[in-house]
């Protein structure tokens, strides 16, 4: 049943970072749009998007198991915030360039949020947001992650990694 007041119902910690409630959202958001703009451009189409989503899940999960308290508190958001509070998506940008270069902006507006958290918690956030796209590429091939079994990372790939760092930075 909905409840009479629209707000997300984000847990209290957050309060204790110092983030307004636009800008936790940027934080929270972030996970899950970097998941799906990784798999949009994944070279070879829709094939395998199954065990990529997967492996972005996993590794929004991960979270939960980071040393920083910001990590943690957003995961903890992620995963508490009933569906009827989240907001509606809005509409896909057309194609991956142009959903590659949205997530990317939004990883700039992220980067502008994290200049006022504690340096730890913005490194370890940067951090775990770059895996979540290491391990949907990873997925998507067999035997090694990201060429460290000999296979060679497609240069989207390579690209889009080091654009997300330059873009978090």
């Amino acid at each position: 049943m909905p409840r009479a007041s629209s707000a997300p119902r984000y847990p209290v910690r957050f309060a204790a970072h110092g983030f307004a409630t636009d800008k936790w959202r940027l934080l929270t958001q972030l996970p899950a749009e970097i998941m799906i703009a990784t798999i949009a451009l994944r070279e070879g189409g829709s094939r395998r998007t199954v065990a990529e989503g997967l492996a972005g899940l996993d590794a929004i999960a991960a979270g939960r198991g980071s040393d920083s308290d910001l990590v943690r508190a957003v995961v903890a958001a992620i995963y508490s915030e009933p569906e009827d509070d989240r907001p509606e998506p809005a509409a896909p940008p057309d194609g991956p360039p142009a959903r590659r270069s949205g997530v990317l902006a939004e990883c700039r507006r992220v980067a502008d949020v994290l200049r006022g958290a504690d340096p730890a918690d913005a490194a370890a956030y940067r951090h775990w947001i770059q895996q979540v796209a290491v391990r949907v590429f990873g997925a998507s091939r067999s035997g090694g992650v990201l060429g460290l079994s000999g296979e060679t990372v497609p240069p989207v790939e390579r690209e889009f990694l080091d654009d997300l760092a330059t873009a978090l930075s």
